[in-house]
């Protein structure tokens, strides 16, 4: 069961909402334009505020429902701390979509809000906190990744778990390496711009 629970949550984290979302509003595919990432921020380009929300919502509820059944089920932390990397992972390299996902910002925010409320609230108030002063998704999305596991660590304890948390965060990190580059040269696109 545990090892099914691992599988189960990187097929579900290979699901591209994206891509299905932007399928059902008839939008173009967000891997041809923009940044050219199946995420939210992207399809957002496309000027479908709804189709961006419903995209950020269902990547987020993927993490968190991997998370939930595991704790649900009742597998060992170490288990839960593995399926909160797999659901991540499927999403940045997803079986469905020839390995090529999103960078798994919403996806890693559910796995916050399943492993705790306060954890979610707080990573994604400091997300909140600086798209409201700097508008750069990549930038809130950087900071948050950051702040996530001392956050946990805080509030809680250094276990499996935050371990976890670190490999999401590096492994965010590496998906923006690109967005890190455009940030310093001062050419990264500003969130709710359109797509060129």
């Amino acid at each position: 069961m545990e090892w099914a629970a691992v599988l189960f949550a990187y097929l579900l984290g290979s699901v591209s909402f994206a891509v299905l979302v932007s399928r059902v509003f008839r939008l173009a595919d967000p891997r041809s334009y923009g940044s050219k990432n199946p995420g939210a921020t992207n399809v957002l380009r496309s000027g479908n505020k709804a189709a961006a929300a419903l995209t950020l919502l269902l990547d987020a509820a993927k993490g968190w429902f991997a998370v939930w059944l595991a704790q649900t089920l009742g597998l060992r932390e170490a288990v839960v701390a593995l399926c909160a990397v797999a659901v991540f992972i499927g999403h940045l390299y997803p079986v469905f979509f020839h390995f090529k996902g999103g960078k798994g910002v919403a996806t890693a925010l559910g796995v916050l809000f399943a492993l705790h409320w306060w954890l979610g609230g707080f990573t994604l108030l400091t997300w909140i906190v600086i798209v409201a002063f700097f508008r750069y998704s990549s930038l809130a999305a950087l900071t948050a990744a950051l702040f996530a596991p001392f956050f946990y660590v805080l509030l809680a304890e250094f276990d499996r778990i935050a371990i976890a948390l670190i490999a999401i965060s590096v492994m965010l990190f590496y998906r923006h390496r690109q967005n890190i580059v455009k940030l310093i040269k001062g050419t990264e696109s500003k969130l709710g711009a359109r797509a060129s």
